[in-house]
């Protein structure tokens, strides 16, 4: 057996900051609290984000590998002991069993939008596709997967209050998603990557950018040919 790091903090007392709202959101994601009231684990199958996790937290415990439940892979985790934190995570709003106990969470409307950050990169997707009904129609659209309807519902109430984007939910008593169509996940993007220096995973990010470039290649096109069909009309 290695030798052991140093113990995690175990005072319950933490200060928000962008760094553990980013986590937290990657905790009320992919993450998992324990029963005996004291154990964290996060699971992810991109290492990048699980040494990204462990980085911003400032653990020393060693990444292991697990099987996932839904998958069936093999993927990477780190678990973690501190009774404080854990009791900290309670006090916000999170629990164990979360996937079924999951809603409102005290989150600093400062640090919203790290922590939405957080739950994109935990359970969030983002995909595009050109619209075959019109010519030159990129659609592209983000959204938030949750076990829970109570926390898409906080989430969707949240983001509307907070950067006025509205969304729809779909989903039954077991899978929720909370989607945002192309120009709302322009907004929505922009608020959460608003520095280049966030953390955040990769490779999201890059897809989210190459993503943006056709849109913005789609757009110029466009406006070309409607420059071009105009300056054909007679007045």
């Amino acid at each position: 057996m290695g030798k052991r790091g140093p113990k995690p903090r175990e005072s319950g007392d933490r200060e928000w900051n962008a760094d553990l709202a980013y986590c937290v959101g990657l905790i009320a994601t992919d993450g998992c609290l324990y029963n005996d009231g004291r154990h964290i684990s996060f699971v992810s199958a991109d290492i990048q984000l699980i040494e990204l996790f462990k980085k911003l937290l400032g653990l020393s415990n060693v990444i292991g590998y697990k099987i996932s439940g839904t998958s069936k892979r093999r993927c990477p985790h780190i678990q973690f002991g501190n009774i404080g934190f854990y009791k900290w995570l309670n006090k916000i709003g999170l629990t164990h069993n979360k996937s079924l106990t999951l809603g409102p969470l005290d989150i600093p409307k400062k640090y919203l939008l790290d922590f939405v950050r957080g739950c994109f990169d935990g359970d969030g997707s983002i995909y595009s596709y050109m619209d075959p009904r019109w010519a030159n129609s990129h659609m592209f659209y983000i959204s938030f997967a949750s076990g829970s309807g109570a926390f898409a519902k906080w989430l969707q109430k949240t983001l509307l209050k907070t950067i006025g984007i509205q969304g729809h939910i779909w989903g039954n008593k077991k899978f929720f998603q909370l989607k945002y169509a192309k120009q709302e996940s322009l907004v929505l993007v922009r608020k959460m990557y608003y520095s280049k220096q966030v953390p955040c995973l990769e490779r999201k990010r890059k897809k989210i950018l190459d993503i943006f470039k056709i849109h913005q290649k789609i757009q110029s096109e466009n406006s070309r040919i409607f420059l071009k069909k105009s300056s054909s009309l007679k007045i």
